[in-house]
């Protein structure tokens, strides 16, 4: 972690623990749905920005270093419907190279793969050196989606439950640097942001039949869920779990664990000098007509 992150990394620290000191946990996994009848309160756009920045900055250091140390990470994003995976995502993106940081969301699986190991069409896109790999929902589709909406047998779950421990082992062994997230939605929230997916013409392709569907099952889930931290979350690879009622909070908190778990040192700038521009060497600009686009703002 670099010099500069620790101040930052520190206040979130503190807002976690204060976070946990208000949940109960079942096996030190699974927070319950905080009980309080007073919406907890939102943060502003504006601090939540002024908070962004220098996080997104600190990701752009860590970026700096995956490249010329060879570091591999990979960060995995799961959780329910409407629980933020996309947007905090995002975040960590918009501001570093696509080149380094790619994102994983695959389709469904093909008649091949469906005749394939499950967790074998992830793992080609598991990083190399000098990558930072993003798998937006991963191979533990399995363990949620697909065993609530009966796309695979118990049998399959339960085999699945027992071999991904041993192949995020052998994930670590090689070098990786794997972190997995669960970002945790409350009911109400969820009921809220699927109206609005539902009344926004910008967000209504997130409303799939399948989201609708899974709306009605949230205890199947949560059975999921907890068999899920039960049989995967190891010393070696352990779920780590983010409130996401606030989507504003939940991101940052995110941004800074992730930063916090990388032992990554901000490399020194090197000092930027503009050139001189070239003279125009007789160049003018040409005679023919131009198509620019139209200009209603």
């Amino acid at each position: 972690m670099s010099k500069k992150h620790k101040t930052h990394h520190k206040a979130a620290s503190n807002s976690d623990v204060a976070s946990e000191a208000s949940v109960t946990t079942t096996a030190g996994l699974v927070p319950t749905q905080r009980a309080t009848a007073d919406p907890p309160l939102r943060l502003k756009r504006k601090e939540y920005e002024h908070l962004l920045k220098p996080l997104q900055a600190e990701l752009v250091a860590l970026q700096e270093w995956v490249k010329r140390s060879g570091a591999k990470v990979c960060l995995v994003f799961e959780g329910r419907d409407t629980a933020g995976k996309g947007g905090t995502i995002k975040r960590i993106t918009e501001r570093v190279s696509p080149r380094v940081f790619r994102v994983v969301a695959l389709p469904a699986p093909t008649e091949r793969e469906k005749s394939q190991m499950y967790i074998q069409r992830y793992l080609p896109h598991l990083p190399a050196a000098g990558e930072v790999i993003i798998f937006d929902r991963s191979w533990y589709n399995r363990a949620g989606v697909e065993r609530v909406m009966g796309f695979c047998t118990p049998e399959e779950t339960e085999r699945f439950l027992r071999q991904v421990p041993e192949v995020e082992r052998a994930i670590v062994d090689s070098g990786i640097i794997l972190l997995k997230y669960w970002l945790e939605v409350s009911q109400d929230e969820q009921t809220r942001r699927l109206k609005a997916r539902a009344d926004d013409g910008r967000k209504i392709w997130k409303l799939s039949p399948m989201d609708l569907k899974s709306y009605s099952r949230w205890y199947d889930y949560s059975r999921a869920r907890d068999a899920m931290f039960q049989a995967t979350d190891t010393a070696w690879a352990p779920w780590w779990v983010a409130r996401s009622d606030d989507k504003k909070a939940a991101r940052l908190n995110i941004i800074s664990h992730v930063l916090s778990q990388v032992p990554y040192e901000a490399l020194p700038h090197a000092t930027v000098t503009f050139p001189s521009r070239e003279k125009p060497g007789g160049y003018r600009e040409p005679g023919y007509s131009i198509r620019w686009i139209p200009t209603p703002y």
